[in-house]
């Protein structure tokens, strides 16, 4: 069984603060309210007397890993997009290296699938987790760019190049 083990300290003080007249006015619980006496703290969820509760997150049903619960691994071909591609792009910080999106849009006017995209792209940052998750959704490295260029000519070095044909040679 994968779970993850956290201790929780949630403090309790239900004593009102007094002189804070420049916090605005909240409707919320939440977010705290204010009386015409003095302003009072948000309420808390737990535990009221600041006691320590041990709690166990479970994934999934019976506890199962990241995997078997979806949370990770279980996307197939189709589930990617284009707006995923954008936002790796972002995420690994290639617009702010490149400058626009022109590299972007040419590999996706390409008529080449989002998922393979995405690996050449993962490939030619050396994003090993990311490589293994596309492979995994079937990915296919061996698809080529308008250089005639592959994810594994992409790869950033050999390590990543292995590890795309060791994914491949599991898979057959």
């Amino acid at each position: 069984m994968n779970s993850i083990p956290c201790t929780v300290q949630i403090p309790f003080d239900s004593k009102p603060i007094n002189s804070l007249p420049s916090f605005p006015k909240f409707s919320s619980k939440f977010l705290g309210t204010q009386n015409s006496l003095s302003w009072v703290r948000p309420s808390r969820i737990g535990p009221s007397n600041g006691s320590k509760t041990q709690c166990w997150f479970r994934f999934g049903k019976n506890g199962v890993d990241a995997e078997g619960a979806g949370i990770y691994g279980s996307q197939t071909r189709d589930d990617f997009d284009r707006d995923d591609v954008e936002q790796y792009f972002n995420y690994m910080g290639m617009l702010a290296v490149e400058g626009s999106y022109d590299k972007m849009e040419a590999l996706l006017n390409q008529n080449i699938h989002p998922v393979d995209i995405l690996l050449m792209l993962a490939a030619s940052e050396g994003d090993k987790p990311k490589i293994e998750e596309l492979l995994r959704a079937g990915a296919s490295y061996d698809v080529k760019d308008a250089d005639g260029r592959t994810a594994i000519d992409r790869a950033v070095n050999e390590e990543v190049k292995d590890l795309i044909l060791s994914f491949s040679v599991q898979k057959a």
